[in-house]
């Protein structure tokens, strides 16, 4: 006798499926219709996926320094003030002296706005709440600066760009 070998399929053959069934293709088709909320889930994942690196935006510590040779992000890690050569636990680097001496042995990159939501501007120049900075003309916006309009601090990143509160944080 002599028998023939079938071969058999281990497995029977899949289906492909859609993506997405006719009605939920239909669901996404009646959801980009609507322009307003089609166009309102993208301004809002735009947002929100900024929102994810604020850090980074507004912030009042440097993104990144380099200080007698070492990289550091004090963004992302709380150095204490006794690695610059100060004596607080926490570092405050809006601090003059501490910028000037981070400066004289390396550099540092800082954020677009260099405010935090808790840091206090005391360079206003009228009472708070304070009018955002883009309405004041130079010499009125930096006048509480000592060298006035020519501070090398009174830059585009130390603007209140909406304002201050009745506290003078930014």
């Amino acid at each position: 006798m002599s028998e023939a070998i079938v071969p058999v399929d281990a497995a029977p053959a899949r289906i492909k499926r859609p993506f997405l069934s006719p009605l939920n293709k239909r669901r996404l088709q009646n959801f980009r219709a609507n322009r307003r909320g089609y166009w309102s889930l993208w301004i809002f994942l735009v947002l929100f996926v900024l929102s994810l690196f604020s850090e980074f935006i507004a912030n009042d510590k440097p993104i990144i320094a380099s200080y007698k040779g070492e990289i550091l992000f004090p963004v992302l890690v709380a150095y204490p003030e006794e690695k610059f050569g100060g004596f607080y636990a926490v570092t405050d680097y809006r601090d003059p002296v501490i910028q000037d001496e981070i400066n004289a042995n390396g550099w540092m990159i800082w954020p677009p706005v260099r405010y935090s939501y808790q840091t206090v501007n005391n360079a206003i120049p009228e009472a708070a709440p304070a009018r955002p900075s883009w309405q004041y003309d130079a010499t009125k916006r930096c006048n509480q600066y000592p060298q006035g309009a020519a501070d090398p601090a009174c830059i585009v990143g130390n603007w209140n760009w909406l304002g201050t509160d009745d506290q003078a944080r930014d």
